[in-house]
């Protein structure tokens, strides 16, 4: 049989653990030079992700202040656009108030007018009606008169016969 030391495992365990500080201080110096390495290659070739995302974030904000001031410009561009319409709206509404006045004042006018007209009409079909009223009664008395003055010239040249001229 085969006798296995107490220090030594079959999986290969115990040769690491007899020498740990060995083993970290190879770690160690793995790391420090990878480090080291990566270090030495960003300052050779002058490539920073931090600067990177520093330049990156700059950007940003002078894009988002870029954006802002057009924001604020365009804003104040449509509230002066607003006060304009809103001033063309006042004066809108003016001109209809006074086209209104105008309107009503000229309507009232046109009543008057009519009112005038009518009574104008009603005075001058009395007129007529007086006017055909004394003409009637004047022909009926003309032909009373005409009627009389026919008679008395029948009895008139009779009348003047028997009489002796003298």
């Amino acid at each position: 049989m085969v006798d296995l030391h107490p220090d030594t495992k079959p999986n290969g365990f115990g040769r690491i653990g007899a020498q740990p500080i060995a083993l970290a201080a190879i770690a160690l110096a793995a790391v420090v030079a990878g480090t080291g390495a990566v270090a030495l290659w960003r300052a050779y070739t002058g490539d920073s992700p931090e600067q990177e995302r520093l330049t990156a974030a700059r950007m940003m904000q002078a894009r988002a202040l870029q954006t802002s001031e057009q924001l604020v410009e365009k804003t104040k561009a449509l509230d002066l656009s607003q006060q304009e319409a809103i001033d063309q709206l006042q004066a809108l509404q003016d001109d209809v108030q006074t086209i209104r006045h105008a309107l009503a004042a000229q309507q009232s006018d046109a009543k008057r007018l009519s009112d005038e007209v009518t009574s104008l009409t009603t005075a001058i079909d009395n007129l007529r009606q007086s006017f055909a009223s004394v003409q009637s009664s004047e022909a009926a008395g003309q032909s009373s008169r005409h009627a009389e003055g026919h008679s008395k010239p029948h009895a008139s040249p009779a009348h003047r016969r028997g009489r002796p001229k003298g």
